[in-house]
Formats: C-alpha cells, structure tokens, sequence
C-alpha cells in the first residue's frame, strides 16, 4: 500500500500548476492587452469592446454581464471614457475586484476644455500607472499570487519604459515647425504633449460618411492657413482624392493609425507596445516626407 501511494503522489503534483486562470474583463482591447500583460498567463482576459472597436458609448450587451458576473477583477479606464463599464458592474451584481485603470493619472482636458481627455494611455508614462493600477487590481483578486502580479507589472513597466524612450529618441531630429499632424479622431492630446507634437482635429470630415466637396475644400484650406505637414484620415479610401490632397496642400498623408483600440491579432497594432511603435513609425514617416521634399 505504501509502495502504491508514493507511485500515486508524483501524479498529483502536476494539477496545483493547472489551476483555473483568474478571470479579468476589460472595457476594451488596449486595457486587455495591458491586464494580459501583467498577469501573464495566470489571467484569462476579456475585452468587453473588441480590437477594431469603439469605446466611445458602447452599449453593454447580455453576453457582456454575463463575462463580468464571471469575472474576479473588472477592468475600466475611467476619465469620463467607459462610464458604462461601471454601470454594467453594478448591473450585474459583481462582486470582484473592480480596477479604474487611470485612477492614478494626472488628466489633461480636451481642445476647449469642456471635458476631460480620456485617452491618457497614448502618454506610456500614464501607461506605466495602468501596470501598476493593473498589478495592484490582480494582487487583490488573487492574493496568493499578489508577489508575481507586482514583479510582472513593474517588469512590464520597464519595457514601456524603454518604448517610450525609443519613441523620444525618433522623434528629436523633427524640427519643431515640422511636428503638426491633422487627424480625424483627437486622441492623441497625451502623446503629443509627451513628445511635442501638435495635433488637431480634422475640420469638415467625420469618421461616419463620406467626405464632400465642402468637406474637402475645408480641410484643403486648414492645411494650408495651419501649415499642417501631415495628414492621417481614416475614412479616406479614394486614392485620388489623396493625391488631391497632396498636390494643392503638399501635406504627406500618413496611413491608418491606432489611438482607441488595437488592431486583431493579425494586424500592426495587436498589443500597447506594437501600437505606439506602429504609430509613431507612421508619424515620422509623414514628417520625414515633408522634411525631405
């Protein structure tokens, strides 16, 4: 008997390594990526929103409470962006950890200053809380774990670290006069106030339709009285109508960004890191264009 249940012993080893992944929800895929991140593969991750997806107003569906009921940490990023992450928490009776992701960040607000900039995340200093934010969160929901969940978050936030000083390292030969950037979104407040960029919104265009003859004369006469030297605009899918652009304003136009959700786990963008690098490989490009023709 004693020979059968040393044999039996190695065997049972093995199953406290399997034990079921914490289960976190986020708003949406940037936040996904960072509580992946950080826990690694101790946490099976959720993003309420999806790559490619909206968090501006999202309508929570029943799927949606169902995820969080089963969750043990919910993540949201707060400053006004995913109110309705929060709701949805409250709605389904969660009983977990619940995580604001920018609880720590120091907000800036929007053009006009009638709301706060929720999009601090595109400074990867402000994404450097959200680790730790994060780390903390998992550590509460999963206590016997807290030690790995703090070194993972520190260790990632080293690696944003780096990114950002590679970031800052591209763009120091832009001469100042050349760092004004037209997109259609603006979201990118944090990370031009990070870098010394000036971004502005696009004028007479939505992201929505088409854009008209009115909406293009518009932004033709913005890019000259501004002196815009690169031009990012999602929704612009005529290649003639860029070359257009082109050749009345000189502006470079730049391809698709990525300010409010990633891109699937097949495109350019499919985690924080690879987005910054993505964007700002675009952005020089663009200014690189104007400073070189």
């Amino acid at each position: 008997m004693r020979r059968r249940l040393l044999l039996a012993l190695p065997a049972l080893a093995p199953l406290a390594a399997f034990a079921a992944p914490l289960r976190a929800v986020a708003s949406f895929s940037i936040l996904a990526d960072l509580v992946r991140q950080v826990g690694q593969g101790r946490v099976a991750v959720t993003s309420v929103v999806p790559p490619d997806g909206d968090a501006h107003g999202y309508q929570p569906r029943p799927a949606d409470a169902k995820a969080v009921m089963a969750a043990g940490l919910v993540v949201a990023n707060g400053l006004g962006l995913d109110g309705w992450m929060e709701r949805l928490a409250r709605a389904a009776d969660f009983r977990g950890v619940l995580t604001i992701a920018a609880a720590a960040v120091t907000p800036r607000p929007m053009p006009g200053g009638s709301a706060t900039d929720p999009h601090a995340w595109q400074d990867p200093r402000n994404a450097v809380q959200y680790a730790h934010a994060i780390g903390e969160g998992l550590a509460t929901a999963d206590p016997g774990s807290a030690d790995f969940y703090r070194h993972a978050a520190s260790a990632y936030a080293d690696d944003i670290l780096r990114t950002d000083a590679w970031i800052e390292a591209q763009f120091a030969a832009i001469p100042g006069d050349a760092r004004r950037i037209i997109t259609t979104h603006d979201a990118f407040g944090y990370f031009g106030t990070r870098y010394g960029i000036e971004f502005l919104a696009a004028q007479g265009l939505s992201t929505e339709a088409e854009p008209s003859a009115r909406a293009i004369a518009a932004l033709v006469a913005q890019i000259k009285r501004e002196k815009i030297h690169a031009v990012f605009i999602e929704n612009m899918t005529d290649p003639r109508l860029a070359r257009m652009l082109m050749r009345e304003t000189g502006a470079v136009l730049g391809g698709t960004v990525y300010s409010d959700a990633l891109s699937g786990p097949n495109g350019p963008a499919a985690t924080y890191l690879a987005m910054l690098r993505h964007n700002t490989t675009l952005f020089m490009a663009a200014m690189r264009g104007k400073n070189s023709g």
